[in-house]
């Protein structure tokens, strides 16, 4: 995820020494390095140094009040420094976190990528990597988990989840249970409307509810019970930890913070969240154990977490921790920028709903693996929405070795910024990009619309590449296809208010009201 670097130059920010930092990555880096290859344009290349970017000083005065950046979001700051400096720019370090270097190019991405080398290096939330590795170093280990590990480390936990998070068998076990998570969904949306037929205000927060909800099945094979508003205890408790983290999480890691050198009341108080979730997925965990050995022939001997669970607990309790963190928000936001441009675009949404009908013939019909394998108009919908809102605004990788990108030197372990998004609406990759499109993705499609396959493939990646892609992928798409089929299947969707706005956090949330009109289909 690219994160909004907006630091204060040196005089007006800490100038003590780092109490903390992250080595793993760079000490793992360097002893997995057997050969330094070298590039060859490197000796023609022009220095790192001289790659163009903002000073500090002109990020503190930009980011001052009345200055030209201030109240940006992360896309409209990623256009803005685009159209100053171009194709690559250079942010420089600051408050104990180092240059970023920001590439507009795809040729840069895929350069990035294929030389990434064995042990990829993805830094972000420090501040949960400092939690697993100094404060709960008994629950995590050597074993930090995919989001915080960088080298070996991460290598083993990959390892170990591949075979059960990445096998479309795993998936296929859960395509029923989140379809009775989403059908349950289905009735309390009829209820939360108005008399103008019109979600509530904050809709959202009963999405995070319904993500929350599926996670809990994925991860901890349970119903957590979070999605009526009479519901309590721990489900409500996780809801209100998870956001609480998200948003000191953006403070702490992407916004200017002293914590690497003071512990501040934002860094204690999310410290003790982390050990809030912490010990409440164990608790789930150790429930889920009991569970197992009560019912040693039922369909739990099938779920991911039975199969982690026997591998080693902690790899459990660190995945299903990993999957709560990075699945809840980015599902719910993926989901309903998805509804957002179907319910824009009757047409679009009627085609849909054609092709549901095909293997529900009727509202209430139960959804199952098998019917879910041959419905291409849906994933395009998917592919498209996510093109327009995608949920983050590009990829974040540290380089593998010495490249030149654009004509510049760059170092070995540089922290390389994709500004994916802003290419993923730009006319020169994608034909009539600020429109809904989804036929653009299929291969029977009106000649007149050019296809997305034709485009630069490391322009969207929404996953990840390599890897280090996100594990969750299929797990994240089967759960969008149930909950969009149901929505279009279920309900009638229009939108009349402005467009939709996001707000940038660790991921790209909606910013506005979620106020869709949705009226019951007669069939």
């Amino acid at each position: 995820m690219l994160m909004r670097r907006c630091w204060l130059m040196k005089p007006f920010g800490c100038t003590r020494s780092v109490r903390w930092r992250n080595v793993q990555a760079q000490a793992q880096r360097n002893t997995a390095t057997a050969e330094h290859v070298i590039d060859p344009e490197w000796a023609s290349a022009k220095p790192y140094k001289s790659i163009p970017g903002p000073t500090l000083w002109q990020l503190f005065r930009g980011f001052s009040k009345g200055g030209c950046y201030d109240g940006l979001n992360l896309i409209e700051l990623h256009i803005r420094l685009r159209q100053e400096y171009g194709d690559i720019y250079r942010i420089p370090a600051a408050m104990g976190r180092a240059d970023v270097v920001m590439s507009f190019a795809p040729e840069d991405f895929e350069k990035v990528f294929r030389t990434e080398g064995q042990y990829p290096v993805r830094r972000s939330f420090d501040t949960m990597t400092y939690y697993r590795q100094q404060v709960r170093p008994d629950i995590f280990g050597e074993l930090g988990g995919l989001v915080t590990s960088q080298g070996e480390s991460w290598q083993k936990m990959r390892r170990i989840c591949n075979p059960v998070l990445l096998n479309p068998k795993t998936v296929k076990v859960y395509v029923e249970q989140m379809d009775a998570v989403s059908l349950e969904f289905m009735e309390i949306m009829a209820n939360l409307r108005d008399e103008k037929n019109e979600l509530p205000a904050d809709f959202n927060e009963w999405l995070s509810r319904w993500a929350l909800e599926t996670t809990g099945v994925l991860a901890l094979d349970t119903r957590l019970g979070v999605l009526h508003s009479t519901d309590s205890g721990e489900g409500q408790r996780l809801v209100d930890v998870v956001n609480e983290i998200f948003c000191l999480t953006y403070q702490l890691d992407v916004l200017p913070s002293v914590w690497k050198y003071i512990s501040t009341p934002k860094f204690n108080r999310l410290m003790k969240l982390f050990d809030k979730v912490t010990n409440l997925i164990l608790d789930q965990i150790e429930r889920a154990m009991v569970r197992f050995e009560k019912n040693p022939t039922t369909e739990n001997n099938h779920s991911a977490l039975k199969k982690l669970l026997s591998i080693n607990k902690h790899v459990a309790v660190i995945m299903a921790l990993d999957m709560i963190f990075a699945g809840i928000d980015t599902t719910s936001a993926g989901s309903v920028a998805i509804l957002y441009c179907l319910a824009k675009n009757p047409e679009k949404q009627a085609k849909l709903r054609n092709e549901l009908r095909t293997i529900m013939s009727t509202k209430d019909t139960r959804l199952t693996a098998s019917m879910m394998s041959n419905l291409p108009y849906l994933r395009a919908c998917i592919k498209e929405g996510m093109r327009m809102f995608p949920p983050a605004a590009g990829n974040f990788r540290a380089t593998g070795r010495d490249i030149v990108l654009q004509g510049y030197r760059v170092p070995s372990d540089t922290d390389i910024a994709m500004g994916a998004q802003v290419l993923l609406r730009d006319e020169k990759y994608f034909h009539r990009p600020t429109e809904f499109i989804p036929e653009r993705w299929l291969n029977d499609r009106d000649a007149s619309i050019p296809s997305a396959k034709e485009v630069n493939p490391f322009i969207f990646l929404p996953f990840g590449f390599g890897s280090r892609s996100c594990i969750g992928k299929r797990l994240a798409m089967m759960e969008m296809e149930v909950i969009l089929a149901r929505w279009i299947r279920q309900f009638e969707f229009r939108w009349n208010y402005e467009d939709y706005k996001f707000r940038t956090t660790v991921i790209n949330m909606p910013g506005c009201p979620l106020k869709f009109e949705i009226r019951d289909l007669d069939d």
